[in-house]
């Protein structure tokens, strides 16, 4: 199958990028340095590519994502890095021998993941992002409980969410730096050989920790490639149809907020201009000089915000340079 031949809009990687990204990340942050988030992407057939790379531990956001990665035979070594009050689904997860690691920030959350059965937890601080994270001062004290309850401490981690969309290298360093003191202060009060956190933005400036917790790096999306020292593709586009081109200098394409998130923004078409997007629609204009697409001509959308435009969607479609369909990837990780 074509590219052309797909029914729009339609999710797409172009293989060669998604690989060049995988190869870079990995020879940065090898094997176990990293633990790929999935929440990211929402697949497994992603999942196997990083794998593939080395990387057998991953991150995950919710018991779906959790679930269905040892349910893959990927469970190696799974974090769930979000507090999550019912455990109960995990407890299957946990017989069935796949290894499950849950954050924990609260009283709350140590005792469920104690009554679910899970063996081993990390301490969440809060290290400057206003979410999750107990402050570094009460690591110690929680650690203690988790350890009362039969719970294993494998360490800490923080995630300096906040500083992912600092521009500025220069900025963003020494603010990293600052995130990392105060994780540095709750792991000496908790121990453990596990320091977990950072992500895509900060791959370069987060010499702390002992994994990182990069989810976008593969696919990655309008906000981060706009970031100077974070040299990932942008490997995800949607593929969408033009349906209507006005004699008032606009055109209308079938990709709209039903198929990308515009919570970072709006998306954006290469020698466009996007005016908005509705339910099903991309409104956009021309650049000057840029031949005007007709009805029934194909555009590639890059959206802003990877991570919830994958979760509109129900498949990848990987594509070669030719625009040959080379696959389709279930995003099978969906829902809660």
């Amino acid at each position: 199958m074509h590219l052309d031949e797909l029914t729009t809009p339609a999710l797409l990687i172009d293989h060669a990028a998604l690989e060049r990204n995988l190869d870079t990340m990995a020879a940065a942050w090898p094997g176990l340095r990293l633990r790929p988030h999935v929440k990211a992407h929402k697949s497994t057939e992603l999942a196997r590519s990083q794998a593939a790379h080395g990387h057998r531990a991953f991150t995950a956001a919710t018991v779906r994502e959790v679930a269905g990665m040892a349910a893959a035979g990927l469970g190696d070594d799974l974090l769930l890095a979000n507090e999550v009050v019912d455990l109960s689904g995990l407890t299957p997860v946990v017989e069935s021998g796949a290894r499950v690691t849950v954050a924990v920030d609260s009283d709350v959350i140590a005792r469920a993941a104690a009554a679910a059965g899970i063996g081993e937890v990390l301490v969440d601080v809060n290290v400057g992002l206003p979410r999750c994270g107990c402050p570094p001062e009460d690591a110690g004290r929680l650690a203690d409980l988790c350890r009362s309850l039969g719970l294993s401490v494998r360490g800490v981690m923080g995630y300096e969410g906040h500083l992912m969309s600092v521009t500025d290298p220069a900025e963003r360093a020494p603010q990293t730096d600052e995130c990392m003191d105060r994780l540095r202060i709750a792991h000496g009060l908790v121990g453990g050989d596990v320091i977990s956190g950072g992500g895509t933005g900060t791959w370069r400036t987060n010499h702390y920790v002992t994994e990182l917790q990069a989810g976008s790096y593969p696919l990655m999306d309008t906000a981060y490639v706009g970031l100077t020292d974070v040299p990932f593709e942008q490997s995800l586009t949607i593929l969408a149809t033009v349906i209507s081109v006005s004699p008032g200098g606009w055109l209308v394409a079938d990709a709209g907020l039903k198929a990308l998130s515009l919570d970072h923004g709006n998306p954006s078409i290469v020698g466009a201009q996007v005016l908005y997007c509705s339910d099903e629609h991309v409104v956009f204009v021309m650049d000057d000089g840029v031949p005007t697409p007709a009805v029934g001509d194909r555009i590639r959308v890059l959206p802003s915000h990877v991570d919830p435009t994958c979760a509109l969607h129900e498949s990848f479609h990987v594509v070669d340079d030719a625009g040959a369909v080379l696959d389709e990837w279930p995003i099978d990780l969906r829902g809660w």
